[in-house]
């Protein structure tokens, strides 16, 4: 066991060094190139996120294709893993996790555009789409598609299951004097879970609608407090956080830097876990969205990128460099991991600070299961078509029962690995269709009420 466990911890170190950092990070600087800086429509894209437009085709609104996908990348990568990649790459690696949803937000807008562009129609009238469609419609790769779609399913039970459920039973486990037994939170988990995934993505949509502005906003208003409790120490840690981006050293607080390509990988690589910028996985519901054209569903799909990292895996990241640097008890000696480190800062707001941190971290991950479910099972079917989809629920399911008792840091781990594999082909396909989307998007970025008549095929599946 401690053969394979060495072996899954060199992999990791191998597959995020520098040419994985080069390939996401250099994709995300192309595609803002190559799509005119589309970061500028933010905004745009955020009125559009709550314009309906229900006589496209397509299973859901914008916004219930939005907060799915917000519920999906919303998670313990925005406060435990901000929280980690501090403790493992030093303060340097917020500015590198920013700077990669700075600059993401354009391959979320590229992924989820071919995402569209290319969906199907499966027989029961859903709308099916991702990067394996993008790769198989596009450009003729299946075997790519499959490729992906099975590493996507394979991710669906990490970063999308086990990581999050495990999350949950730490946290309680940690903040609740009463103790509870970990398989009883996984049961519990995976009763509420079979409830709303049964329903299909009308119900996983519904539910995230619902549970998604409610819960970032109840998270954003704990990181304001604590922000305003620590309020002299906010320049010090954005002064810290962009010098030890580059430069090995400590800095006031007992924080200490690791230079630049520690910072940069673990910044990168968690900042890949919060937003999922180039891993294919938002796309995946963008598909399913009642849309005129495919520009008008990508520029709403790119505000989650921006609402994820830009907004509050940054909030979260000046929330923990202030504490520490505020308390110089708490030291990088002292705390074991980022969760812990998380738990220190939220512990500031008398009384209320654990109950805002449990509520957060159990409502983030909860929601990231749901919307992890949908993603895997339109993989499984793309693989194994509609036969698949009940099989999958019911080992999803498992997964969640069981999670609570799994060793973290290697889920954690696995995790990791399965979302740079899985990335690899969806990024082949944005770099090779990036002509396509640069056409689509002169086309209808001035033009976003104009109606795509283009035919969506039937499939088989």
């Amino acid at each position: 066991m401690e053969a394979i466990i060495n072996f899954i911890n060199w992999l990791d170190d191998f597959i995020w060094g520098l040419p994985m950092i080069v390939l996401l990070f250099g994709t995300h600087v192309f595609m803002t190139v190559r799509t005119g800086f589309i970061q500028r429509k933010t905004f745009t894209g955020i009125r559009l996120s709550v314009t309906r437009d229900p006589d496209s085709p397509g299973d859901v609104s914008q916004f219930q294709a939005l907060t799915t996908a917000l519920a999906s990348t919303i998670g313990t990568g925005n406060i435990i893993g901000v929280g980690t990649a501090i403790f493992l790459g030093g303060p340097g690696a917020v500015f590198w996790c920013w700077i990669a949803g700075v600059f993401g937000i354009a391959t979320k807008y590229a992924e989820s555009l071919i995402a569209v562009k290319y969906r199907v129609r499966t027989p029961d009238g859903r709308m099916q789409g991702g990067a394996m469609y993008a790769l198989e419609r596009g450009l003729g790769l299946k075997w790519l598609g499959v490729l992906f779609a099975a590493l996507a399913t394979l991710a669906s039970f990490g970063i999308g299951c086990g990581t999050q459920i495990n999350a949950i039973a730490e946290v309680i486990e940690n903040n609740v004097p009463v103790g509870i037994p970990p398989i009883l939170i996984g049961i519990v988990g995976g009763i509420l879970t079979a409830i709303v995934i049964i329903g299909g993505i009308n119900s996983i949509a519904s539910v995230c609608e619902k549970l998604v502005p409610f819960m970032a906003i109840f998270y954003v208003i704990g990181c304001l407090i604590i922000l305003g409790i620590n309020y002299d120490f906010i320049l010090p840690a954005v002064s810290a956080i962009l010098h030890l981006a580059f430069t090995p050293g400590a800095v006031a607080g007992g924080l200490v830097g690791q230079g630049l390509m520690i910072a940069m990988r673990f910044g990168v690589a968690r900042g890949l876990f919060s937003n999922e910028s180039g891993m294919g996985s938002a796309p995946l519901v963008a598909s399913a969205a009642q849309t005129r054209n495919p520009v008008r569903q990508a520029l709403v799909s790119a505000t989650g990128t921006f609402w994820d990292t830009v907004v509050v895996c940054l909030m979260t990241g000046l929330v923990l460099v202030s504490t520490i640097m505020k308390n110089p008890a708490i030291n990088m000696d002292s705390v074991t991991d980022g969760g812990q480190l998380t738990t220190l800062a939220f512990a500031q707001i008398p009384v209320l600070g654990p109950v805002i941190l449990v509520v957060g971290i159990i409502t983030f991950a909860w929601s990231t299961i749901l919307g992890w479910s949908y993603y895997g099972e339109r993989c499984a079917q793309y693989l194994w078509g509609k036969k698949a989809i009940l099989p999958y629920k019911i080992l999803f399911v498992a997964v969640v029962v069981v999670g609570p008792v799994l060793a973290l840091d290697l889920v954690w781990t696995i995790a990791d690995i399965l979302n740079a594999f899985m990335a690899i082909p969806n990024l082949i396909a944005v770099l090779l269709l990036s002509g396509v989307i640069a056409k689509e998007t002169r086309h209808y970025l001035n033009n976003l009420d104009e109606v795509d008549k283009t035919e969506i095929p039937c499939i088989e599946k």
